[in-house]
């Protein structure tokens, strides 16, 4: 199989450009070579558009209309498949204060269920709801800033803002926990380990990077579903980030195959099917499959934006519907990804009462340790 990788949304470590809150990824993926066979049928639309190559951004909905029965047929004739990826980048500030200082391998304040089970988005999504964006930019700031005493003293005041809102909380159990964390940590913030060491580090938490592990798992998703393997991986190159991808996807290559459990209900760490082919990066002036990739990622990115399309090119989206994949990185795709598990649970009576005695046990167990720390914490005011 052959993979073209474009993104959309670019800014860097900079989350908050209310022009492009989104990170996009799109990936084509063909069982032929699309720089050779594609080309063939590109080079004859470039010339008669003069252009020398086809930007969808600078071509707009006008000029690709004009070439969408070409386009159409080059979907049937290679039978593309589109998979879109999208980090939402002030979410992704928010997910990362929580990741950061409600690790409860870190945080004694947290309760191991509040992190290594599906409970951690419930309180994820509480602690999302008392953020405001001003307090995102600083927990944001305090993560990339490679001074340890200015991201400590940055992180102590995001948590006593976010604390000072608890009581906006519905239950007296989240207000519990999450107070608890966030005055742990303000007291702790060298504990934490917040911020990151070096300048580099910054691009392994940006949201080109996260997203770049959808790209990644997409693709070994589509070699298992078709059974075959990675001829060619091929990543539109840009400066900034090329070498973050590449370094993470031979971690990924070295990875392969390779499965594991992370906590009880939670999603397992797979790695199965993952590519070993090396990425290979080019200019979109040079591969036909980026070119294709660029068109279909602009053409899906405008649609999300409720933008209008011409009506020629919307068979290069209906064709999608049950052949491409897509996810995302944002409060809303978590909340409605986990909804369903929470509203779905059994009801007290129906489990056994045995069960509930051995759950009882093992949350006194954990909260006898909780308070512990609580304790230590009020102790050395």
């Amino acid at each position: 199989m052959f993979f073209y990788v474009d993104e959309s949304g670019h800014t860097g470590s900079e989350l908050f450009d209310a022009a492009q809150p989104v990170l996009y990824y799109g990936v084509i993926s063909s069982d032929v070579n699309l720089d050779v066979l594609a080309e063939e049928r590109l080079a004859p639309l470039r010339k008669r558009l003069s252009v020398d190559r086809l930007h969808a951004a600078q071509l707009g909905v006008g000029r690709l209309a004009t070439i969408s029965e070409e386009l159409v047929a080059i979907q049937k004739k290679f039978s593309l498949r589109f998979d879109l990826y999208r980090v939402n980048k002030p979410d992704h500030a928010v997910i990362c204060f929580f990741d950061q200082v409600f690790d409860q391998a870190m945080n004694p304040a947290v309760t191991w269920t509040s992190y290594w089970t599906p409970l951690r988005y419930i309180l994820l999504l509480k602690l999302a709801s008392l953020f405001e964006e001003d307090d995102a930019r600083l927990a944001w700031s305090a993560r990339t800033d490679t001074n340890r005493a200015r991201a400590n003293g940055r992180l102590i005041e995001v948590c006593q803002r976010i604390a000072g809102r608890v009581d906006q909380l519905p239950d007296a159990r989240s207000r519990q926990l999450i107070g608890d964390g966030l005055t742990w940590a303000a007291q702790n913030p060298d504990a934490i380990g917040y911020n990151v060491d070096h300048a580099d580090d910054i691009k392994q938490i940006s949201p080109n990077i996260i997203g770049f592990q959808f790209v990644m798992h997409g693709i070994a998703k589509r070699i298992m579903q078709r059974g075959k393997r990675a001829s060619r991986i091929v990543v539109d190159r840009q400066s900034e980030f090329n070498k973050a991808q590449k370094t993470l996807s031979e971690f990924f290559a070295a990875a392969s195959g390779i499965e594991g459990a992370t906590g009880p209900g939670m999603p397992k760490i797979s790695f199965a099917g993952m590519p070993k082919t090396p990425i290979e990066f080019a200019a979109g002036t040079d591969s036909a499959g980026l070119e294709l990739v660029d068109v279909y990622l602009w053409i899906f990115k405008r649609l999300i934006d409720g933008k209008d399309m011409a009506p020629g090119l919307m068979p290069l989206v209906y064709a999608q519907r049950h052949r491409g994949n897509t996810d995302e990185v944002s409060l809303r795709a978590i909340e409605t990804r986990w909804e369903q598990h929470f509203t779905q649970m059994p009801e007290l009576e129906n489990i056994p009462q045995e069960k509930i005695e051995a759950a009882q046990k093992i949350i006194a167990i954990e909260e006898s340790r909780r308070q512990a720390a609580i304790k230590g914490m009020i102790a050395s005011r």
